[in-house]
């Protein structure tokens, strides 16, 4: 990704420093690449959204669209203060955001529990503002949640796989976790990227520290 060869000053902007961005979002296709569901709301009745930041979100997006259950997802910018940002522009490092992916899901068929568990065992959530090889501030761990109920067993899930960290040698847990702010959808050639381009870069890597049973 254009962020792996920036390197970036790993510090997030304020919002007087923060580029100002505009009013109009970027155009994005009505439908997934994979699956052919709608990616933009409104979404059917009794699913659910979570929102997280993993390092690159080419990648990120793959691990949740093979989730079962998993009824659409879409990649973003979030967690900054620059309105409907170019991707160019998250990676100046001057929005704010994260790169982001949006899980739209069924819980009748997936819980909230094997979605979280996905996210930890798939990145080091201990690396501050990057993942990898990829620095800056636009590859940081984060969950944005749509609920209070939601917000209380991701803190659950942080805290119980921070503990499984701090077991195996591993430091504390950076992730970012917060009511979500604004998901601004970035545009359509990164909307499902590795279906499009199986060979394409994928930066992520786990800890190889699993969830508890």
């Amino acid at each position: 990704m254009l962020g792996h060869f920036l390197r970036k000053p790993a510090t997030l902007p304020t919002p007087e420093e923060a580029l100002p961005g505009r009013s109009e979002p970027v155009a994005v296709p009505d439908r997934h690449h994979v699956n052919g569901r709608r990616m933009t709301p409104p979404y059917p009745p009794g699913l659910e959204v979570l929102d997280v930041g993993l390092g690159c979100f080419w990648g990120a997006e793959r691990k949740f669209w093979q989730v079962p259950g998993v009824w659409v997802t879409a990649v973003g910018y979030q967690g900054g203060h620059t309105p409907n940002p170019t991707y160019e522009e998250v990676c100046s490092g001057r929005t704010g955001h994260t790169e982001a992916v949006r899980i739209v899901y069924d819980p009748a068929a997936v819980s909230l529990d094997d979605l979280l568990r996905v996210f930890w065992e798939s990145h080091d959530p201990t690396q501050g503002m990057r993942q990898g090889n990829d620095v800056g501030t636009q590859y940081r761990s984060a969950l944005y949640t749509h609920s209070p109920a939601q917000r209380a067993a991701v803190e659950a899930s942080l805290a119980a796989y921070q503990q499984r960290l701090k077991e195996a040698g591993y430091g504390p847990v950076t992730t970012e976790v917060r009511d979500a702010p604004p998901f601004y959808f970035a545009e359509g050639y990164h909307q499902q990227y590795l279906a499009k381009n199986p060979n394409g870069y994928c930066g992520l890597g786990g800890t190889g520290v699993t969830c508890a049973a």
